[in-house]
């Protein structure tokens, strides 16, 4: 393998690993509704687990409510179940038709445990994109070893693997201060 194939490789896992994190981010609560904060919740439909995002369409008529419309109204017990079931800490209203839920502005203790739980997404990304460092460097030196690749190839790619990772991390960090923002935002 080239040392380019090594080193665009490397950038992509690494790429895929922030990914990841955004969407994890989407997850996490803030003071304001978002449709990423439930469309990812599975709902027990017809035996079988399935996003709220595949069985209602979501809008957010304001910052602080979000309506869930199904598509299907037998579903609506089942989708506030799942609600109920989920670690948000909102309670859904059912009306027949829609389900509303209101976004209650988050206690300082609750900002700070989402805060927490942004930082260890953010940690758990730098660790993806650190094994993906270490991947990359044991390949650089294998195809050294097995004569594919010249030392000095071997030492471009493994600093270019290394601006790679100091770059990731930092798209990482830079996210995470965006996401703390957000959460600490009143």
């Amino acid at each position: 393998m080239a040392y380019d194939d090594i080193v665009l490789e490397a950038e992509e896992k690494m790429e895929k690993a922030v990914e990841v994190l955004m969407h994890e981010f989407k997850g996490v609560r803030t003071g304001r509704a978002t449709p990423g904060l439930v469309e990812g919740i599975p709902v027990d439909y017809y035996g079988a687990p399935t996003p709220i995002k595949q069985l209602a369409t979501i809008t957010i008529p304001d910052a602080r409510m979000i309506v869930l419309k199904p598509f299907d109204p037998g579903s609506l017990g089942e989708i506030a179940k799942a609600i109920q079931k989920s670690n948000l800490g909102i309670n859904p209203a059912n009306d027949g038709k829609v389900i509303r839920l209101a976004i209650p502005p988050l206690s300082e203790e609750r900002r700070r445990q989402m805060t927490k739980l942004a930082k260890d997404m953010v940690e758990k990304a730098k660790v993806a994109i650190r094994n993906v460092r270490r991947d990359a460097n044991a390949q650089a030196d294998a195809e050294e070893k097995a004569g594919t690749l010249t030392e000095d190839d071997r030492f471009k790619a493994k600093e270019e693997i290394q601006r790679l990772t100091e770059q990731y991390e930092a798209k990482a960090d830079e996210a995470f201060e965006k996401k703390t923002k957000e959460i600490m935002e009143v």
